[in-house]
């Protein structure tokens, strides 16, 4: 009978064991660090999204708006430079990569900036069924890029907050000691505001010729 009181002690410890872990929060660390780790991953999806739009986007610019080279060039540019950043998860937790891959992202929103009025100073562009559709994509997908943004912020908000609060601060300094927090997307000071956007000419041959009509393309 004793015998039998034991393992049966035995089995419900077993049993009861696992309940009072999970009670304690043994696993909120890896599940939140797994939801906010999802939420990098469609940040990288939109981004890569946008990055897909844009050698479109400047091919149809340039059939109408030749002349404006250095936005052309700014965004092309702008794109290689984000594409070469590094992305993955790890970055996260790397203060100084993670910044990089924000400014890169960043510099590519405001050399697109200029894109997004071009068809004020070009009207045959109003009238281009593919550069409209493109436009309009690119502008969901920066909906989109906002909507992962603060997503992702959220998720890591309170992964980090986790892994600072009683009790799943004992599990932080013990079972998971790699886990370490996550870094979060800061608006940057010219995100906050508009865009200055001059299309001005910058030397007389960039001025269409006396009796050209508005927005037709530049004399070859």
């Amino acid at each position: 009978m004793t015998s039998l009181i034991r393992r049966f002690r035995t089995l419900a410890l077993v049993m009861i064991a696992p309940l009072a872990l999970a009670a304690c929060g043994v696993n909120a660390i890896p599940t939140k660090e797994e939801k906010a780790k999802a939420q990098w991953a469609e940040v990288q999806n939109q981004y890569q999204r946008r990055a897909d739009l844009i050698p479109n986007l400047v091919a149809t610019v340039k059939g109408y708006a030749a002349q404006e080279s250095t936005v052309l060039i700014g965004v092309s540019q702008a794109r290689a430079s984000a594409m070469q950043v590094r992305s993955d998860a790890g970055i996260t937790t790397d203060p100084a990569a993670f910044q990089r891959y924000a400014a890169a992202q960043n510099s590519l929103s405001l050399a697109l900036a200029p894109m997004r009025v071009l068809q004020e100073q070009y009207p045959d562009l109003k009238s281009n069924e593919n550069f409209m559709a493109l436009q309009a994509q690119l502008e969901g997908t920066e909906n989109r890029i906002a909507i992962s943004r603060r997503d992702y912020n959220e998720a890591v908000r309170d992964y980090n907050t986790t892994l600072r609060t009683f009790p799943q601060i004992i599990w932080a300094k013990t079972m998971y000691s790699s886990s370490q927090p996550m870094q979060l997307f800061q608006a940057t000071a010219t995100a906050q505001s508009a865009p200055t956007v001059d299309f001005s000419p910058t030397t007389p041959s960039a001025a269409p010729p006396a009796g050209a009509a508005p927005g037709s393309p530049p004399p070859k």
